[in-house]
């Protein structure tokens, strides 16, 4: 009967253990969270490529197996890729065109960016009003003399057709289909390039990429700032879009990761880092 009582007892605790374990097993696996992995594919505005890189680095760190995959081929078509389903997100340096929505974007606007008028450094003029940035641009305005500056031919210098940025400057200045331009280029360094190195030269870039190879211009008395965008107070600015086909909570869980993100704390750090102001 002894032998019979420690043998029972013995079975009792190895199902006890057992159940122990099987309890642990389960406690692990409902913390044990899965971690997200894929890839996310965006298309778009050059402009916007310092904050789509800063935000692929940082999310890298909280999700290492997501995968962004940027291009940056302006916003035109990054647009019609998203229409197109080529990209999950189409990245726009400009607001969303009623015939675009029409075909189920959505305009998730993640950044408000200021356009800076830049010249090259040799310029003396420092500033110029929105009256006469229009009649430069619309070639009214032929000579820096002609606002106070050097006896020198303005060279104007704008983005291709498809851009976000000129798009969204020509409309704040309502100078669509206007604009007499000597060259087209089809990149922001392309153009932040050839107004550091053309004399006369004038042209207009994201604020963000703007650096000390050329002057940016005050518009009205204004600088460009992040201050003065998000104050209001500088009139050239626009929004950063990413667009999505359906809503956001329409997207996959690896898009929706990226929208969460850019909402959390992280993520407003690198929108601020990049020199954007945040739309909340």
């Amino acid at each position: 009967m002894k032998k019979l009582g420690i043998l029972l007892l013995t079975c009792l605790l190895a199902v006890g253990l057992v159940g122990c374990g099987e309890d642990n097993k389960n406690d692990s696996t409902s913390t044990d969270n899965t971690e997200l992995s894929g890839k996310v594919s965006l298309d778009g505005s050059t402009s916007m490529e310092k904050f789509v890189n800063g935000l692929k680095e940082a999310m890298a760190e909280k999700y290492p197996n997501l995968l962004l995959e940027p291009q940056f081929t302006g916003s035109g078509t990054g647009i019609q890729s998203c229409i197109a389903g080529t990209a999950d997100i189409g990245n726009s340096s400009r607001a969303l065109k009623d015939e675009e929505k029409a075909q189920g974007l959505v305009e998730n606007i993640v950044a408000i960016d200021g356009i800076a008028v830049v010249v090259d450094k040799d310029n003396t003029i420092g500033r110029v009003t929105k009256d006469q940035l229009i009649k430069i641009y619309t070639g009214q305005i032929k000579n820096w003399k002609e606002i106070n500056g050097k006896d020198q031919k303005i060279v104007v210098i704008g983005r291709e057709a498809s851009s976000g940025t000129r798009g969204a400057f020509e409309e704040i200045l309502d100078v669509e289909e206007k604009c007499q331009y000597a060259q087209e280029l089809n990149e922001t360094g392309a153009v932040m390039a050839a107004v550091a190195a053309t004399p006369g030269a004038i042209g207009y870039v994201s604020l963000d990429n703007v650096d000390d190879s050329v002057i940016a211009l005050q518009l009205d008395g204004v600088a460009p700032s992040e201050e003065t965008v998000k104050d209001g107070t500088y009139a050239l600015q626009r929004p950063f879009v990413m667009a999505t086909k359906g809503s956001i909570e329409e997207q996959n869980e690896q898009v929706k990761a990226i929208f969460d993100f850019i909402d959390s704390e992280e993520g407003q750090e690198v929108i601020k880092a990049v020199g954007l102001v945040s739309p909340k």
